[in-house]
């Protein structure tokens, strides 16, 4: 069961062993990669938590399954509603699947279409809604009140934060297996969760390491509140190809985790991010979708201050549509 944490945070990182506990044999235990020519591009050691390798292609999964399972057989019968753009979808809907639940997701009509059909093949129904024009937390909201369901938010929940936070535990035990000392981690970050759950992780156990979220320059919301002390939001017309990084504000939840453990936010563009996909392609060999992408964008570009150590790369998501994927691909940056 999850608890407030110290300081009147959302969770601590017993919070997030609990999580590993649980999701243990469920979860798969992603890789830390290390490529020779990423090494020497950025000069120092890199290494990289490729989380595309995860059941359903993303981390959200972990946070998914560690909500779902710690509900009661009465609560699994009337089943679960979430919102999400289309990894946080799969995730619940692949968590519900395992534990003999009806899933229903609201999900934006212009969310990726690979993303709509594999969330579909798990089971979940699909409710769509206009994201320019319509609130997601209020359509589900209502679904879920009118149906006696539970509402899984996809970012700003105890459960889902700590389930995420088992990435940071399984990037400092395997970092330390290949002998790295870790001086820096660089996570993407929408509302906030995984950033919130891997800083939660990592700062309990080496509080020296600089922890630092990333974002699409547009929805810069986490930087700036990180700034300013305080939850700033983005432009009603803010657009970026990062389809899953596009929450308006950072979580209630998340953010004062946030504000106390990470160093500050990074944000790179659209043509940053699509340089960094194409990179990750040719020479690592990993397929990225936009969004998980943006954090080897703030690397490669970089955006990131210097820190004493190696680099921790998280990508989050491997989740793109074949042509859109194809079309990055097409373009030539020549990096």
């Amino acid at each position: 069961m999850v608890t407030a944490g110290a300081g009147g945070l959302a969770i601590d990182a017993g919070d997030v062993r609990d999580a590993a506990r649980l999701i243990l044999g469920a979860a798969v235990l992603t890789p830390l990669l290390e490529y020779a020519p990423l090494n020497d591009r950025l000069g120092h050691r890199v290494l990289v938590k490729f989380e595309g390798a995860q059941h359903t292609g993303s981390f959200k999964f972990r946070g998914a399954y560690n909500r779902l399972a710690r509900l009661s057989p009465a609560e699994r019968r009337a089943g679960v509603v979430a919102w999400s753009s289309g990894n946080h979808a799969q995730g619940v809907a692949a968590a519900a699947r395992l534990l003999g639940m009806p899933a229903t997701i609201v999900m934006p009509a212009d969310a990726p279409a690979v993303k709509r059909a594999n969330t579909r093949a798990l089971g979940a129904a699909i409710v769509p809604y206009d994201r320019l024009t319509g609130s997601r937390e209020e359509i589900a909201t209502a679904l879920a009140r009118d149906r006696g369901a539970t509402l899984v938010p996809s970012f700003d929940d105890p459960c889902v934060i700590a389930g995420q936070g088992t990435i940071g535990l399984e990037i400092l035990a395997q970092a330390d297996a290949a002998g790295a000392r870790i001086g820096r981690v660089l996570v993407c970050c929408g509302g906030g969760g995984l950033v919130a759950g891997i800083a939660t992780a990592i700062k309990a156990q080496a509080p020296a390491i600089a922890i630092h979220p990333v974002e699409p320059a547009a929805f810069d919301d986490t930087a700036r509140s990180l700034a300013s002390g305080r939850r700033e939001t983005v432009p009603a017309d803010a657009r970026s190809i990062c389809d899953a990084l596009l929450a308006p504000s950072p979580g209630a939840l998340t953010f004062p985790i946030n504000r106390a453990l990470l160093s500050a936010g990074l944000t790179v563009t659209d043509a940053e991010v699509k340089a960094a996909m194409r990179y990750a392609f040719s020479t690592c060999k990993l397929v990225t979708e936009p969004g998980g992408a943006v954090a080897l964008a703030a690397a490669l570009h970089g955006k990131a201050p210097p820190a004493d150590g190696a680099t921790v790369i998280v990508i989050s998501g491997a989740n793109v549509d074949p042509a859109e994927f194809a079309a990055i691909l097409g373009e030539n940056d020549g990096m």
